[in-house]
């Protein structure tokens, strides 16, 4: 029986307690993207139960409902002409959530916003130093070689110019001029001011200062090397001071007004207040970092390491690249919060291993086993999300060994020469400690091996097992092209390793909530159509496709996980909403480097939204595919 749009958007409605409850409404492919004024006025449960829901959850201040590709687009019409509401983008949803957002949680998300993006040169420059430390001490003679004294200037660069590496970041983050911002992080570090590294030597009298104002104004001729949170801090009054004359000045003068008195205000603001005043209380703070690792001989590193599993599933981790950009930062300054970091990670690997090697359930040890590798290499997240934090158990294992591991290395002194690294390539990292690392590893990957393996066993939902099918019984089923189509046949829309619905590395997709069907990972970017049918969405970013089939067929394909953040950046779609296409058809195409530059699985969703439908679902296919080759069968 076909969907009745307007009683399910009114239903919708009603439930979300009406127009007063409502801020802002969008939708995506599959999703209904709202933001409410109050969610304790919402009946979840109600709100599951309305036909054409099929699942509601929230995520980042949005209440999202899972309603079904070339349905939702039927119910948003149909929502927004019941509630009165104009049509909203997803950027406009996610602006109105965050807003709705904790200020603690708002400030720490700008901080990992900010930090996030440029972890590659840190983390480059911290290897590369790693890696030269090492070859000075292993050659004799090295480390007074040209060599030596070129690769040394090239891996502390990013070190040397951080500030203005993260003015740049942090003027993208708040809206502003990234050149500007550039300028202001440079300002900060200009060879005209004495390195803030050699002011600890000098007399504070010896230090010039310009009296710009009598004794009224005063700024210190010091430069702020090695600080992070004044250039944060005055990036951002920077694009406030440039936003607020983008509205005030008129367009014929704008063009050099406003970067003008932009550079001036902030310049002035930045050395003479914010500067000074920020870079003390920013000094508090890795005093008290500092503090926490040490006080009660580890206690507070041991703590932290518990933790660390739990502000990962926050998402509030990135907060600590601050404190220790911020302790790299010093002369001769130590990562020494890296250890906490990474004896927590490296416990929460040996949890994951523990349970993919106890499991028997196929589908447990195929995403465990290489999440704890990618747990090992400091990437923990599929770890924890997709093994511990659904088992419990292993999370809390993980969390124990974290925990001891964090006090060893806090009694032991350990620190990096870089942030955003750990697991194994931390040994790059803690060239001086080099055995004390290894025992922070060991003992913290034996406590939550050990620990899993007792108290962690599979529930009997998890032991059922796949239908029995050998790869020689799919090779016969398939063929390598397309020559006459079925009704009742789903054929691959790209080439690449087709993966069971449930090693999708996403939540929604993995559950089943907007249908069955399979992963693949892609090994061409393009994508075809898996049956004769018409075109019934265009996601406006581009990375996914909604097709209606014979016999009612509703399908999904979407191109990566959490890919809609590229705002449609690497891919093309060759087809608009209402096309009539053809099994093996190119619909678009897509750039698997693009998306894997972005940090995001390539992993490809192909559903069947309405496969609950067809009683005779069956996928016939898994490992290597091509393009046109039978996958799944109704």
């Amino acid at each position: 029986m076909a969907l009745d749009y307007g009683k399910c958007a009114k239903e919708i409605y009603e439930t979300l307690g009406g127009r007063s409850n409502l801020v802002s409404a969008a939708h995506c492919a599959t999703r209904l993207r709202l933001v409410t004024v109050d969610n304790d006025k919402i009946d979840r449960k109600k709100l599951e139960n309305i036909d054409g829901v099929k699942g509601v959850f929230s995520s980042n201040g949005q209440l999202q409902l899972i309603i079904g590709t070339g349905t939702v687009n039927k119910v948003y019409e149909e929502f927004l002409a019941v509630s009165g509401m104009t049509a909203a983008t997803k950027e406009d949803v996610k602006a109105a959530a965050a807003a709705k957002q904790p200020l603690i949680k708002r400030m720490v998300k700008t901080l990992g916003d900010v930090f996030v993006p440029i972890l590659p040169a840190i983390v480059a420059s911290g290897l590369m130093m790693g890696l030269v430390e090492a070859l000075g001490k292993a050659i004799p003679g090295f480390s007074g070689s040209a060599w030596y004294g070129i690769l040394d200037m090239i891996s502390n660069t990013a070190f040397t110019f951080l500030p203005a590496i993260i003015a740049v970041s942090a003027a993208r983050v708040f809206g502003g001029n990234i050149f500007l911002g550039g300028v202001i992080g440079m300002l900060m570090i200009h060879p005209g001011l004495i390195n803030a590294w050699a002011v600890g030597s000098m007399a504070e009298a010896d230090i010039p200062v310009w009296h710009l104002i009598g004794d009224f104004f005063t700024i210190r001729q010091v430069g702020y090397q090695g600080h992070v949170i004044p250039v944060v801090i005055a990036v951002w009054l920077m694009c406030v001071i440039e936003k607020w004359l983008h509205k005030h000045v008129p367009e014929m003068i704008d063009l050099f007004v406003t970067p003008l008195c932009t550079v001036m205000i902030t310049a002035f603001l930045t050395l003479g207040i914010i500067g000074p005043v920020f870079s003390t209380a920013e000094g508090y703070v890795l005093t008290f970092a500092k503090w926490i690792i040490t006080v009660g001989y580890g206690i507070g590193a041991m703590i932290m390491g518990g933790l660390y599993p739990v502000t990962v599933v926050a998402g509030i981790h990135h907060m600590y690249n601050v404190i220790e950009a911020g302790m790299l930062s010093e002369a001769g300054g130590l990562n020494t919060w890296m250890p906490i970091a990474s004896a927590a990670n490296f416990a929460q690997c040996a949890a994951c291993l523990a349970v993919g090697l106890k499991a028997r359930n196929a589908k447990t040890k195929a995403v465990a086993i290489p999440s704890s590798l990618s747990a090992a290499l400091g990437i923990t997240e599929p770890a924890i999300f997709g093994v511990n934090l659904r088992f419990t158990k292993p999370l809390l294992c993980g969390i124990a060994g974290g925990a001891v591991g964090a006090l060893l290395g806090s009694v032991m002194h350990i620190g990096a020469t870089a942030y955003g690294v750990t697991g194994i390539p931390g040994y790059l990292t803690t060239l001086d400690y080099p055995l004390q690392y290894t025992i922070v590893l060991a003992v913290s990957f034996a406590i939550a091996f050990t620990l899993t393996w007792i108290f962690w066993k599979e529930e009997e939902e998890d032991e059922k097992k796949m239908p029995e099918q050998t790869q020689e019984k799919l090779q016969d089923e398939t063929t390598n092209m397309i020559k006459e189509t079925d009704e009742k046949t789903i054929y691959a829309p790209l080439t690449g390793n087709v993966i069971v619905l449930e090693q999708i590395p996403d939540e929604t997709f993995a559950s089943g909530v907007l249908g069955n069907g399979v992963g693949i990972e892609p090994l061409t970017g393009e994508v075809a159509a898996p049956f004769d049918g018409t075109i019934a969405t265009v996601a406006e970013t581009r990375h996914a496709v909604g097709l209606v089939g014979a016999n009612g067929m509703e399908m999904l394909i979407h191109v990566g996980v959490d890919t809609v953040k590229m705002k449609g950046e690497g891919f093309e779609v060759l087809v608009s909403e209402g096309d009539a296409v053809k099994a093996g058809q190119k619909l678009m195409t897509f750039s698997i480097d693009k998306i894997k530059e972005n940090g995001y699985s390539t992993t490809t969703a192909v559903l069947l939204n309405n496969s609950e439908n067809y009683e005779n679902f069956k996928v016939i296919k898994t490992g290597s595919v091509k393009t046109g080759e039978p996958v799944i069968t109704i």
